[in-house]
């Protein structure tokens, strides 16, 4: 069938796919001449971007509760798991806390640890590289049976130096457990790493109790 043009400028007689290639560009289209009808067919939940060459990509389909990222300037946004690394940690048995000595708070046992960033022997969160960022973290721990306490401090320490501190100054006639509870915010490099502290000088060793005892936090 012949091609022909009416004067309306409809063209009849042409195959579909049988214009040759790059034949029609951006001047020829009506603006919101393409409809969804018209695009190629895709992987349901992929995202439509562009590459760091300009052109068309997609952003892969994540999983259930992601969130897409952006990746700066020069690259294409992808899909990550959102408020991670994250972890959380807890204590296998009490601790002893002896007089007058900040002691690294000993949570050995993870309750959860999203990027493998929590070391249960040293009792630490080490930033994963590429994860640098601003993190937000808490702990807490209860003495067991304290009486006549004078000074007592929960600390996180950066990269092993006294960063945020809870202090907490009493004089008490009877015995009571006591508990203590902090949650910081801070800037973190990758390779940084968070440890929780306690320090009392009530005059002899006291024990912290594994049931109520907990160290976790996350990336905001």
């Amino acid at each position: 069938m012949a091609i022909v043009i009416n004067g309306s400028g409809t063209v009849t007689g042409l195959a579909v796919g049988g214009l040759p290639d790059d034949i029609v560009d951006a001047g020829t289209l009506a603006d919101n001449a393409v409809g969804l009808a018209q695009m190629a067919g895709g992987t349901d939940g992929n995202i439509i971007t562009y590459d760091t060459s300009g052109n068309p990509a997609v952003v892969a389909t994540g999983s259930s509760g992601e969130i897409l990222t952006s990746a700066g300037a020069g690259a294409a946004p992808t899909m990550v798991a959102g408020n991670t690394p994250s972890w959380g940690a807890t204590m296998s048995a009490n601790q002893t806390i002896s007089h007058q000595v900040f002691t690294k708070v000993a949570m050995n046992t993870e309750g959860w640890d999203t990027d493998s960033a929590y070391d249960t022997s040293n009792y630490k969160f080490v930033v994963p590289a590429g994860k640098a960022g601003r993190y937000l973290f808490t702990g807490s721990v209860e003495f067991i049976e304290l009486h006549d306490g004078k000074f007592l401090q929960l600390m996180f320490r950066i990269n092993d130096a006294a960063w945020k501190g809870y202090k907490h100054r009493q004089s008490i006639s009877f015995t009571q457990d006591m508990s203590f509870t902090m949650t910081a915010i801070a800037d973190l490099d990758a390779a940084d790493y968070v440890e929780m502290f306690i320090y009392h000088n009530h005059g002899s060793d006291r024990l912290l109790n594994a049931t109520e005892g907990f160290f976790g936090g996350f990336k905001i």
